[in-house]
This record gives C-alpha cells, sequence and structure tokens, in this order.
C-alpha cells in the first residue's frame, strides 16, 4: 500500500514538511515511547519485551543501536522463558491480546514479579475489557509505569510506504466465501492496522490519502 496526497501540487509544496515515513515510525518508537520511559528512578537500563508483530514492527524502522541508545539493554520474547530481573524496569511493547495481557499480568502479578515496573505500550487500541481485567489485580497496579496505546502496528517498506503483513489476504478475503470468520478477520485487522497509520501521520484535515492496494 502506498500513502500520497489527493493533490500534487500541494504535495510538492508540502514536501519539506513531511518526514520520511519510517522516520516517523522511528521518531515515535525511539521518543514518544521508549524515550518517555526516562523519568525519575527509571533511567537506568530496561528490558524490552515485545511479541511476534510488534517485534516486526520495531525491526521496520529502527535498529539495534538505536535501541540501545534509548537505554533498552535486553530485548525479549514475551512468549519465551525470560529469567527474572527484579532490579530493572520492563518496557511491554505488545499487542492488545487476551493472550499478551494474560502473559504481561502473570509476569507482574504475586510477591515476587519477574521486573520492578513495568511500561505497557499497546500498538493498537485495547479493548475496555481487558483495560479492566488488568486494573482488577491490585498486585500488579502499583507496579505499572505507563499504560498507554501507541496506535503503530503497520509496517513501513520505503519513504511512503507501507505494508499491513497479511500474507493470506487474498485468500482469507476471496477463498471460502461460504465461511465469513476469515473474510471478517482479516478486513477489521487490516482496518485497524491502517487507522494506525493515520494516527502516525496525524493528517491534517486538508490532506485526502489515497491507500492502494
Amino acid at each position: 500500500m502506498s500513502f500520497s496526497d489527493s493533490d500534487s501540487s500541494s504535495n510538492n509544496g508540502r514536501a519539506s514538511e513531511y518526514k520520511i515515513f519510517r522516520q516517523t515510525s522511528r521518531d515515535r518508537l525511539l521518543h514518544e515511547m521508549l524515550g518517555s520511559t526516562k523519568k525519575g528512578d527509571s533511567k537506568s537500563w530496561k528490558v524490552l519485551i515485545m511479541d511476534k508483530v510488534t517485534v516486526k514492527v520495531m525491526s521496520h524502522s529502527c535498529k539495534m543501536a538505536d535501541i540501545t541508545d534509548q537505554g533498552i539493554s535486553l530485548v525479549e520474547d514475551l512468549f519465551r522463558r525470560r529469567e527474572p530481573l527484579p532490579s530493572m524496569d520492563a518496557i511491554y511493547f505488545i499487542q492488545p491480546l487476551k493472550e499478551n495481557v494474560v502473559m504481561f499480568l502473570s509476569d507482574m502479578s504475586g510477591r515476587e514479579p519477574l521486573y520492578r515496573k513495568a511500561f505497557v505500550f499497546f500498538s493498537s487500541p485495547i479493548p475496555k475489557e481487558f483495560v479492566n481485567h488488568i486494573k482488577s489485580d491490585t498486585s500488579v497496579l502499583p507496579r505499572i509505569g505507563a499504560l498507554r496505546e501507541m496506535n503503530l502496528e503497520y509496517f513501513p517498506i520505503e519513504t511512503q510506504a507501507f505494508i499491513t503483513d497479511h500474507e493470506r489476504a487474498l485468500e482469507d478475503l476471496f477463498g471460502d466465501v461460504e465461511n465469513p470468520r476469515k473474510f471478517n478477520a482479516c478486513l477489521n485487522s487490516m482496518a485497524i492496522r491502517i487507522a494506525t497509520v493515520f494516527a502516525s501521520l496525524k493528517c491534517p484535515a486538508e490532506i485526502s490519502p489515497k491507500i492502494r492496494r
């Protein structure tokens, strides 16, 4: 998919105002997300924990050196067995899925959490019931340093182009017409990821984006 202005002449006039697509994503990940955790007693090295989708989001825009420069000493997979580091803070960049929320709560609940404090950033809007589920665990709440929606779940591939990473979209959308479940799930996921593009670019009202398949 590509992103462009509806008016090519106005596009030329505003070219100097636009950042490279990947740079916009990089700035949000490094400064708006990772950089925002460097406050108070949380200026030391941290652990970054991601799932299989968000690690791809990160790798499309940032290098390991960029992440290290923001105070990350270790990058972990949410679903792999991890060593307890109770003296360190953790940053969770995860999708708002039930299994991810359950795993996060498992890490941070009880008398001996894996990390001292958790900064949680969701890649897309989180359902209200998941937020309530997190709030209901009174042992976890005091250990949460941030709980935010980043709205960044797309994959920049060129200066003004991105993908939603749905390799089976053709099959899911046009394959089994008698089973709408895959169709609806694929379409909904693509729509959410495209919406996070607009959230990241913060498109002015006078700009009409075009989406091309």
